[in-house]
């Protein structure tokens, strides 16, 4: 490959250190496309000749064919997928395989075959995400009016019902799929024609291979083009933005699904016992995707820190630009198929739930916004009140609503029979009807406009 520079060949360490081709075979596909834009830009300019470009993509269908039945060979002395694919052209096509590299350089052939392969991967993202969050969707307007323990600090709070609880899921994962849809957009340049760095003076069509690869656009600077890892940058930041959230869902249904909880049974196909205890069923897929969460921000900060001192232009350090991304895609996608089959096929224990919300004087706020609607009490001085009764009840070892309206009176004689209704669960989730509350109506209405935006069936 190096021609007449070198008197001697590189050194086994060398030929290892330098190959790419077991992880960049990943991107054939991407780079037999690229290369069939290229030769096809060839001949329509000239540069090439008709039959030759022809010749050239009949021979690059051939491998695309080989390749799909029978996978890539490994062989590091042609390091990567381009030169192994350019070898193999020659093979069967001869010397005018030789032609297919005019006017272009690895550094903008796989510039392009890996922008092609993150776009791809944000696509895939994207409908695992509507996935999801069909899942999310369809439970939540299942349970509506489920009861459960709202928490802050993982101490009960407020009541809220479960749809409420998972569609805040649902708006993780629509924030997600719109920081996906903004990588993709900005990823939408294309760098073929960009060469080593500095452009060529071949009298290319860059529009050409643009459009005939789906870009929006050439790249407008070939110094940027061959450098730029923004793209997987954007994909490893969106990809980790999401594994959080998908994170934090496992934690709650880790923590739902223990026996102290009780508040969910976890898919038996998503699960697994203990090699000693018989009556283990360990939310395992939750925890692994829990953990690969961990993972995929690994894989961010590890192309974080490969690429923040390099000089323009290309660097062999972008060689390993790519592992950690493929493996965050991977781990991702893992975590986007579990996360769906565990809240599709979860059973929810709402009874657990509810018999959890009408625990640990969670209407105690029903109590001071009842004495600041009727009875025209400042807030301030509502929440002194309502800790008073809070107080009594937690001595006597009742609910709030179980205290008598006599010695509701003796600490504030301003409550009368109506604070009653207040202080149910149910009414005190039925009162919270502001936009984006955890009202049963509200809730209904927010299930009714993610089924639209996901064009799902009524």
């Amino acid at each position: 490959m190096w021609g007449g520079r070198f008197a001697a060949g590189p050194s086994a360490i060398m030929r290892e250190i330098n190959a790419s081709i077991p992880f960049d075979k990943a991107l054939w596909r991407q780079d037999i496309a690229a290369s069939k834009a290229h030769v096809a830009m060839l001949g329509a300019q000239g540069i090439v000749s008709a039959e030759d470009a022809r010749t050239i993509a009949e021979g690059l269908d051939r491998i695309a064919a080989e390749y799909e039945a029978n996978g890539v060979s490994e062989n590091l002395d042609l390091e990567d997928i381009h030169m192994v694919t350019e070898s193999r052209l020659a093979e069967l096509i001869g010397p005018a395989a030789g032609r297919l590299h005019t006017a272009r350089s690895r550094n903008d052939q796989v510039a392009t075959d890996f922008r092609l392969w993150v776009r791809d991967a944000c696509e895939q993202v994207e409908a695992g995400l509507v996935e999801l969050q069909r899942a999310l969707v369809t439970r939540a307007g299942e349970h509506a009016d489920s009861v459960m323990p709202g928490f802050t600090h993982l101490q009960a709070a407020q009541p809220v019902t479960l749809g409420h609880h998972l569609l805040a899921y649902y708006e993780m994962i629509r924030r997600d799929r719109s920081r996906f849809a903004d990588a993709r957009a900005r990823m939408d340049e294309c760098p073929l024609g960009s060469a080593a760095l500095a452009g060529t003076g071949f009298p290319l069509d860059r529009d050409a291979t643009a459009n005939a690869l789906g870009f929006a656009r050439p790249t407008a600077n070939s110094l940027d083009a061959v450098s730029d890892r923004d793209f997987a940058l954007d994909y490893l930041q969106a990809a980790a933005q999401c594994a959080l959230h998908l994170s934090r869902l496992a934690e709650e249904l880790i923590l739902w699904a223990s026996q102290p909880f009780g508040f969910v049974r976890l898919p038996d196909a998503l699960s697994t016992g203990s090699s000693i205890m018989p009556q283990k069923k360990n939310p395992d897929a939750a925890e692994l995707v829990r953990g690969h969460a961990g993972r995929i921000i690994g894989c961010l900060t590890s192309l974080m820190v490969t690429m923040k001192g390099l000089p323009l232009a290309y660097s062999k350090d972008m060689q390993d630009d790519k592992p950690p991304v493929f493996e965050a895609h991977g781990l991702l996608g893992l975590s986007i198929a579990a996360m769906t089959g565990m809240i599709a096929d979860a059973t929810f224990r709402t009874d657990r739930m509810r018999a959890a919300a009408e625990l640990g004087y969670a209407t105690a706020t029903d109590l001071a916004d009842w004495l600041v609607r009727e009875a025209d009490v400042p807030f301030r001085e509502a929440h002194h009140i309502t800790g008073s009764a809070v107080k009594l009840a937690e001595s006597k070892g009742v609910a709030l609503d179980a205290l008598s309206l006599d010695q509701l009176r003796e600490i504030d004689p301003r409550i009368d029979q109506r604070v009653f209704g207040a202080l149910s669960v149910d009414s005190s989730v039925a009162v919270r009807a502001s936009y984006g509350g955890t009202a049963p109506v509200r809730v209904r209405e927010q299930v009714a406009a993610a089924r639209q935006a996901l064009d799902m069936e009524s």
